[in-house]
Parts: C-alpha cells; sequence; structure tokens
C-alpha cells in the first residue's frame, strides 16, 4: 500500500468507545474495496483506526467513510 494514515480519536467516556467501536466492527471485518484496508485498535479511551491505501484518493475516500460513521454513531446513541 502506497498511502497511509493514523487517527487517534479520544472518548471522554469507555461507553462511546464501546457503542463507536460496535459500529464500526462490521465495516472493518470486510472490506468494501480491495484498494483499501482499515484496522482498529483501542488505547485506554482512545479508537486508533489505521487506513492503508493504493493511493491518496482511496485513503480520503476510507477516511471519509470512516468518520462519517463515527459521527452518526455519536449522533444517534446518547451519552
Amino acid at each position: 500500500m502506497k498511502a497511509h494514515a493514523v487517527v487517534r480519536l479520544n472518548f471522554s467516556t469507555e461507553k462511546q468507545l464501546q457503542v463507536v467501536m460496535q459500529a464500526l466492527k462490521p465495516e472493518t471485518q470486510t472490506s468494501s474495496s480491495s484498494r483499501s484496508k482499515v484496522e482498529m485498535t483501542t488505547e485506554n479511551q482512545n479508537l486508533v483506526l489505521t487506513f492503508m491505501a493504493s493511493d491518496t484518493s482511496a485513503l480520503r475516500a476510507a477516511m471519509n467513510s470512516y468518520l462519517r460513521l463515527i459521527n452518526v454513531a455519536m449522533n444517534l446513541k446518547k451519552f
């Protein structure tokens, strides 16, 4: 993979982190594109997303998709 990025998101509660992880889990298990891959890990109350892609356009598309899903999960679930 030629392009990569790491995004660390800090959540104020463990519950928030778990809700977002559960929302993203199906997405990380099956890749919608052969051009990109995403790995999800946690560090304390941080969600760490590692994006790897064949080019910058695929990287940007993957990052946008995941960040939008996180936004939706945070807005739907009131903490």
